[in-house]
């Protein structure tokens, strides 16, 4: 018989879904505009459409063979069990994932022309068009993990199994936030070199080519990628907490069927969220950012009020609401903090518009400093979430903590893809030739998406922490590893390692972006001398051209990073033992952690201080310190929506791959002991 938390996970994971599924009705109800608008929107639905299918159809042989080493290796050889459990966990997670970025990324290309349309008639319709979108990719992203991590542990009851489903999650994922990163970028960077800087036209002017890939890759970087992204936080944060809670007490205790509950809360808590998020006519940037402020606070309220309720009414420990609430805030402050250090309202981000004024290299030089000072603010409020969850309820503590943090997930989620929606609104009112008055109220949408994106980047680098931790104790105690010897020479081997590897991680993103954005300049230039009439707007580009290109460089350079992460941990584990993996996890953590920050920041600082720069400042736009500006931000696009996110990633898979792959390490001797004898 299913208890009643299971139950109410359960339902919780359905209602999600049927949410989500009325708000891409309304979403899809809403007015389309004209007929241009149209051609356009279907041009990025179709890019955007293509790439994902080329994108899925090129993982299917890597998700084959993984799923076949798991069973064999894992459900076969090492746990003697004849039906290959967690090849098939594994399965479904890649399954869930795809379907969460595709479902995402389907409202979004059709939420971006209905915001546009919106946008004729005012500004809170936009508003409610792009987060009604953003709604469903995060609804839908809580919905499923619940029910796939609930569902799974319910048949299989051995949370060993379902981290196969997390390890399916994470590794879409990366590809996912890999691939959609440098398409996305490649797009971007190569238009606005030749477009704004070369050639001096409008950023989405329809005269250049690489446009609508720019507009296709925000749908499948920052949505379908994004999403993808904080589905594996959300999934990878509930199997490390019922991990450490099962190892110790057993399959259904109270402290493994919490979480589940807490989720299920944090589903209701998201969901009433979404129904106080509104502007006035009139509103300004502060007054949209609280628009949508009020709903993560609110959200953020009733969950606490949810699991104090919880914990009460089952007699539960009372820690563990301190551990959860310890989490929340900590969510709190790192999104705020990202977005003192992101918004053009905030003295950082108009410290690096004003170093425009003498050329592109002191922007890049202020924007650096701006990526590095940011990493105070949420490493201590991680530091003291870790002290205080570790106090309360020892690395369980820290589990809950990270599940608090992402329990509202589902609606912060929505204000982090809202973003893109509102990005190409503006791309299609510049294309179509609309009303003046809609660019401005969409660019007030798009300033918003950048900074609300910006703090759902240093959200998931938070989670991505505390999840990463959680992880890393659920992989010691199923490696039994009761401590970890930082003076061994093979933990320190493994440490320096893992602190190594977020940096060749991001080299490979970072030049994949460069090589790839050379290809769209280079195809930009070619149509701008080869086709009569583009300048004059006698002639049409070939936009699908710069399409093809950034699909076929995205997922070419996204296999190198993407097998990068799931070897080296394996590799680790079987030459140098698995306590020199512990030392890889934290390596790979504390400095992944410090880079991601880094970037997100930077990046986010770049492009607002651009924005800064177009209202008026500093000359504003066509001048030397527009230009200036254009170049900073085009630095920091590979690093706030490539490197940087993918290396959330990159550090929670490592160690779930750690996780899965830890029975088979404890029936091994690591090779550097046969070496040694």
């Amino acid at each position: 018989m299913i208890s009643i938390p299971i139950l109410v996970a359960i339902i919780a994971g359905v209602v999600a879904l049927v949410f989500a599924a009325l708000m891409a009705m309304k979403v899809v109800k809403a007015d389309e505009g004209n007929d241009t608008m149209k051609e356009i929107a279907d041009a990025i639905k179709v890019g955007s459409s293509a790439f994902l299918r080329r994108e899925y159809t090129a993982l299917i042989p890597f998700v084959v063979v993984v799923a076949v080493i798991l069973g064999v290796l894992i459900d076969w050889l090492t746990m003697g069990s004849v039906i290959p459990k967690t090849a098939i966990s594994y399965l479904v997670g890649t399954i869930c994932s795809a379907v969460a970025g595709f479902v995402g990324m389907n409202v979004a290309v059709r939420a971006n022309v209905r915001t546009a349309a919106a946008a004729m008639t005012g500004l809170n319709p936009a508003l409610r068009i792009a987060f009604s979108s953003g709604s469903v990719m995060g609804i839908t992203v809580v919905g499923i993990g619940l029910l796939g991590v609930t569902v799974l542990y319910l048949v299989f009851q051995d949370i060993t199994v379902v981290a196969g489903f997390g390890f399916g999650a994470s590794s879409i994922a990366l590809f996912a936030r890999v691939g959609g990163g440098i398409f996305t970028k490649a797009a971007d960077v190569g238009s606005d070199l030749v477009g704004k800087v070369e050639a001096g036209i409008p950023e989405d002017d329809p005269r250049n080519a690489g446009v609508i890939a720019d507009n296709v890759g925000d749908n499948v970087g920052d949505v379908a990628g994004m999403g993808a992204d904080l589905f594996e936080s959300y999934v990878g944060s509930l199997i490390s907490s019922i991990a450490l809670a099962a190892a110790g007490i057993g399959v259904f205790g109270d402290q493994v069927v919490f979480p589940l509950m807490l989720a299920g809360a944090g589903i209701v808590a998201a969901i009433l969220g979404t129904f106080v998020v509104r502007s006035g006519e009139q509103a300004d940037f502060g007054q949209l950012l609280w628009a949508l402020r009020r709903g993560i606070f609110a959200s953020a309220i009733l969950l606490a009020v949810f699991a104090l309720g919880i914990i009460l009414f089952y007699g539960w420990d009372l820690d563990w609401f301190w551990c959860v609430l310890s989490g929340l805030v900590a969510g709190v402050v790192i999104g705020l903090a990202t977005e003192y250090y992101t918004s053009y309202e905030y003295k950082p981000t108009k410290q690096v518009s004003e170093s425009s004024q003498t050329g592109a290299a002191t922007v890049i030089i202020s924007g650096l400093a701006t990526g590095m000072l940011s990493t105070v603010i949420p490493v201590i409020a991680i530091g003291i979430t870790i002290l205080i969850a570790f106090q309360l309820a020892g690395f369980y503590g820290i589990a809950l903590a990270g599940v608090g943090l992402l329990s509202t997930l589902g609606i912060t989620l929505a204000t982090d893809a809202y973003g893109p929606v509102a990005d190409n609104a503006g791309g299609i009112a510049e294309q179509a030739q609309l009303d003046p008055q809609v660019r401005e109220r969409t660019d007030a949408l798009d300033a918003l998406g950048n900074t609300t994106a910006a703090t759902g980047k240093g959200f998931a680098i938070g989670s991505a922490a505390l999840t990463s931790l959680a992880l890393l104790a659920a992989y010691a105690v199923t490696a039994e590893i009761t401590a970890i010897d930082l003076l061994s020479s093979t933990t320190l081997v493994g440490l320096m390692l893992g602190a190594m590897l977020p940096f060749l991680f991001s080299a490979f993103t970072m030049k994949a972006v460069g090589r790839a954005a050379f290809s769209i300049v280079e195809e930009v230039r070619r149509q701008f001398r080869e086709i009569p009439g583009i300048m004059d707007g006698t002639g049409k580009p070939d936009y699908a051209r710069c399409v093809d290109i950034s699909t076929k460089g995205a997922l070419r350079e996204m296999i190198v990073p993407g097998v990068l992460a799931v070897v080296a941990p394996v590799a680790v584990g079987f030459v140098l033992g698995t306590e020199a993996l512990g030392g890889l996890l934290i390596g790979s953590v504390s400095a992944g952690f410090m880079l991601a920050i880094t970037m997100a920041s930077a990046g986010g600082a770049w492009d607002n201080a651009k924005k800064y720069v177009e209202l008026g400042n500093f000359g504003g736009k066509g001048s030397d310190s527009h230009k200036a500006a254009v170049e900073g931000d085009m630095v920091g696009d590979p690093f706030k929506d490539t490197s940087g996110p993918s290396l959330n990633i990159l550090l929670k898979l490592m160690a779930i791959v750690s996780l899965v792959f830890a029975p088979v390490f404890l029936q091994v001797t690591p090779l550097i002991q046969i070496i040694t004898g």
